[in-house]
């Protein structure tokens, strides 16, 4: 399987490291234009448009968007279109009504598929099961120390230096969580996904000074029964806002896609 990323951060790194270590290397990258010239004696080849990934026998086979919801906003559709299936770890973008259509209407064109990691979440199979059941509450509950909300409207709402406990600074739907936070919003969103989607799904953010990992909860009711799920995830150690566990969910993806039976 010849695959291409798109990002250079820390989660495209990690993928793209162990996508190497495993014999599978990335076989091209999709960046920006002004970034083609980056790193470019790695010996990885580099391309600024969908058009320009190679076709025929040498062409890819998935791509794994790392990059943040814009990269998926901007090559989502086209990467879809043009018969190339799509990893995406930026679901919180989905929140916008619009592009959910239009990646959708690509993948019907295209044939393919859009697969969203699941990242730095769990339980989310369990949600989907209970879906088919009905569901009827499930409430998201994020926290973080403060300096992980450093860059997001919390800091309009407390004042994060200065904390001494743990402080709420949102609490709305999923879908109100993904326009305001969009770069902390995607556990949201694949919560949201997994269960009673964006409007349904109720979300509430803590920054917490007695913490020194993210925190996630789900907690979840219906026919099924209940359940409460909670996670602690430590951050990739190239950057304290990239969680490791995310990172690993698009290589989990990557191996589904390969292996003959699983999960």
């Amino acid at each position: 399987m010849k695959i291409g990323i798109i990002g250079g951060g820390a989660i495209g790194c990690f993928v793209a490291q162990r996508l190497e270590a495993s014999g599978g290397g990335a076989q091209v990258r999709l960046v920006r234009p002004e970034r083609l010239a980056e790193a470019a004696g790695d010996g990885v080849p580099r391309v600024a448009r969908v058009a320009d990934l190679p076709d025929g026998p040498d062409g890819i086979d998935l791509m794994v968007d790392c990059a943040g919801h814009a990269a998926l906003i901007d090559y989502g559709a086209q990467i879809l279109e043009r018969g190339i299936d799509l990893i995406t770890v930026s679901v919180g973008a989905l929140a916008d009504r619009d592009l959910e259509a239009d990646l959708a209407a690509a993948a019907r064109r295209g044939g393919t598929q859009l697969h969203l990691a699941s990242g730095a979440i769990g339980a989310l199979d369990c949600l989907a099961a209970a879906k088919v059941g009905g569901l009827s509450k499930v409430v998201y509950t994020g926290r973080k120390p403060p300096a992980g909300w450093r860059g997001s409207l919390a800091e309009e709402r407390l004042d994060l230096a200065r904390l001494v406990q743990a402080e709420r600074h949102f609490e709305g739907t999923a879908r109100q969580a993904a326009a305001l936070y969009p770069k902390n919003a995607n556990v949201a969103a694949a919560v949201a996904i997994a269960g009673v989607g964006f409007d349904e799904t109720r979300v509430e953010l803590l920054a917490d000074p007695g913490i020194s990992a993210n925190i996630h909860e789900v907690t979840a009711s219906g026919v099924f029964g209940a359940f409460t799920f909670r996670i602690e995830g430590k951050a990739l150690p190239d950057n304290p806002r990239s969680s490791a566990l995310a990172a690993m969910s698009v290589i989990s993806a990557i191996e589904r896609r390969r292996t003959a039976i699983t999960t």
